[in-house]
């Protein structure tokens, strides 16, 4: 029997684990002597970051939640650790399995490790280059004491190999996160409310931005958030805001009615709005993934990213941190001379099912 210990903690995580789960399920049916544990570190603990997700995505209750949530980073990665390597000990898996670059990711590897468990991580080898991020850090330390790496490009086996790691132990199988994404595409529904009533087809714009650069100086927030207004036409601009944004936005009393903002959406009425928007305005990863395999224009106010494949395969373009930016490629947009999605290898809604096909290959054999 193959025992694993599979991590989760925050939204991009619960979207990452799910195929993995249903993949082990139906493995399961075929008499596959697979079994896991789903750890829930309890590192994003408002229902629309968590809740939702599990009951949207068919994940099935965690066996144990370790309620770690809150603090600063340094305490909530101490909270996780102790609650971890407790759960370690009373059920000893064969491998655990942590998905992204999450605090939660970097603080279960570690614990794992340090009780000589082999971790697998998901998402392995992508990188920024830029370390004022968390989640870089995060990225570096967790790949620093893998066992096995289960990649979404090849740019990110090249990392792996700059720095040693044995062709053995990297494993490209693509991106479960768009394995949830072509999963749920018929599922997807709109939002209710008066903030999204007369919303047309291509005929508005979806906004995210959560990172410090770009919203917790106030100067900078006014200046982006004028820049998209003046940049975007006449179309409404959908905002579902960050807790820390949305404070940041009413102390500068910021206020047009072409911006909507609304409170954090669920997963399927998340994508709903992308599939169907003219435009996405990010700062983050993982959306820009989603809106490049929908083919949906993205625009990331950032200087770097860590899924360069977007960029050059997708429909994103990284514009920096600058508002002024904005200008050209918005412009560009709303004269329909974007670029389109030309297709990402083995990011085809199959990578869940070659990850466990892995899993078992290795850890049957050395269960022999």
């Amino acid at each position: 029997m193959i025992n694993l210990t599979i991590v989760a903690g925050a939204r991009p995580n619960f979207i990452k684990i799910a195929p993995i789960l249903n993949a082990i399920k139906q493995r399961q049916e075929k008499g596959a002597n697979i079994r896991y544990r789903l750890v829930h570190t309890g590192q994003h603990y408002d229902k629309k970051m968590s809740g939702d997700f599990f009951e949207q995505l068919n994940i099935p209750e965690p066996h144990i939640n370790l309620e770690a949530g809150g603090g600063t980073q340094a305490e909530q990665t101490a909270a996780i650790m102790v609650g971890f390597e407790k759960e370690l000990i009373q059920n000893r898996p064969d491998l655990v399995i942590v998905v992204g670059d999450v605090t939660s990711t970097l603080a279960c590897s570690i614990t794992a490790k340090k009780l000589v468990i082999d971790v697998a991580h998901v998402e392995g080898g992508i990188r920024s280059g830029d370390l004022s991020m968390p989640e870089e850090v995060n990225r570096i330390v967790t790949d620093s004491i893998t066992d096995h790496f289960f990649t979404t490009s090849e740019i990110a086996n090249k990392h792996l190999k700059a720095v040693g790691v044995h062709e053995s132990r990297i494993h490209f199988v693509g991106n479960t996160m768009i394995d949830t994404l072509i999963a749920n595409q018929n599922r997807f529904f709109s939002p209710e409310g008066p903030q999204f009533e007369g919303l047309k087809e291509k005929s508005y714009f979806v906004m995210t931005m959560h990172r410090p650069a770009n919203v917790d100086a106030e100067h900078k927030l006014r200046a982006l958030i004028d820049a998209i207004l003046e940049g975007t036409g006449d179309y409404p601009v959908v905002f579902p805001v960050h807790p820390r944004t949305a404070q940041n936005l009413a102390k500068l009393g910021i206020s047009n009615k072409r911006l909507r903002m609304v409170e954090p959406l669920s997963y399927l009425e998340f994508n709903y709005l992308v599939k169907n928007a003219k435009g996405v305005i990010t700062d983050s990863g993982g959306i820009t993934e989603e809106a490049s395999v929908m083919n949906v224009p993205c625009i990331t106010m950032r200087d770097n990213t860590e899924r360069p494949e977007t960029v050059n395969l997708g429909t994103n373009e990284l514009v920096g941190t600058n508002p002024d930016n904005l200008r050209e490629p918005l412009g560009r947009l709303l004269a329909g001379k974007w670029k389109s999605y030309r297709g990402i290898p083995l990011w085809d809604g199959k990578t869940a099912d070659r990850i466990v096909e892995i899993i078992l290959s290795i850890y049957s054999n050395n269960n022999n």
